[in-house]
């Protein structure tokens, strides 16, 4: 029953309040994140209208400040819009900030098909490509002493996974850092943070890999050290590839990496 002692709508009982309604620390962010989950499952489908306020404040317990506060952030991630007489409309996936932090992670998680990881690993390819191309006509010694030994420290890591895994982080970072290009780099940290120590795109991770990976490490330092622009952003681009197709499990089609 309601307060005002009538039967909950229906619209009230398909959006029951999840156990942290009551609790978390920043109850806005707490329902942007629950609402962003629902929009990208389908919960609420494009076009459709969210729940209208006096709903929303009842089924999470808060007040119509909160929830305006969840709505305005929504908005600002592109997954709704606010129209006069329509009420707040769920927008098409194309509207959405695939480089928010919630709605990345929340579309990952709901895609079956590994559409969305292929696209990031095409995106992060492109992106790393181009900076190892400009890497090779600016490295310093410096900048080609550290990837050295970075090189040859994880061959001796090959048989310790997770260790491994840092300094591959470091290797691309470095080379990130010495193309200059500090907008790409924060997109493929942007992008890789949400996924970075996910099962879906970590997947294997035996010795086996890590040998095969080093080897196009390898190949990416010697050609920056040689000074080699084209060479350079051809092997990164091999490397990204095959490495993602080693780690990838059979769902979907990877025809989206063929370019």
């Amino acid at each position: 029953m309601t307060a005002s002692g009538q039967q909950p709508s229906a619209s009230v009982t398909a959006l029951a309040a999840p156990d942290w309604a009551r609790r978390p620390a920043n109850l806005a962010r707490a329902i942007t994140t629950e609402l962003v989950e629902r929009i990208v499952r389908g919960d609420h489908p494009s076009g459709s209208s969210l729940p209208p306020e006096p709903v929303l404040c009842e089924t999470f317990s808060v007040s119509r400040t909160v929830i305006r506060e969840a709505m305005k952030v929504l908005q600002e991630k592109g997954l709704v819009q606010v129209r006069q007489g329509a009420g707040t409309i769920v927008t098409e996936p194309s509207s959405w900030n695939m480089l928010d932090e919630l709605v990345l992670g929340a579309v990952i998680a709901e895609d079956e098909t590994l559409a969305v990881l292929d696209d990031l690993v095409v995106t992060r390819r492109l992106l790393e490509s181009d900076m190892a191309l400009a890497a090779a006509r600016t490295a310093d010694q410096e900048t080609l002493d550290a990837l050295s030994a970075l090189v040859d420290l994880m061959d001796q890591m090959v048989d310790d996974p997770a260790s491994y895994r840092d300094q591959d982080y470091l290797f691309h970072d470095t080379i990130m850092r010495a193309s200059g290009n500090r907008i790409a780099r924060g997109v493929v940290r942007a992008l890789e943070s949400q996924v970075f120590h996910t099962a879906r795109y970590t997947g294997r991770t035996d010795r086996q890999l890590c040998v095969a990976s080093n080897q196009g490490h390898r190949r990416i330092y010697e050609r920056i050290a040689a000074h080699d622009p084209e060479g350079a952003a051809a092997a990164m681009y091999a490397h990204i590839t095959e490495a993602w197709l080693v780690r990838r499990s059979a769902a979907g089609d990877p025809s989206r990496l063929e370019r």
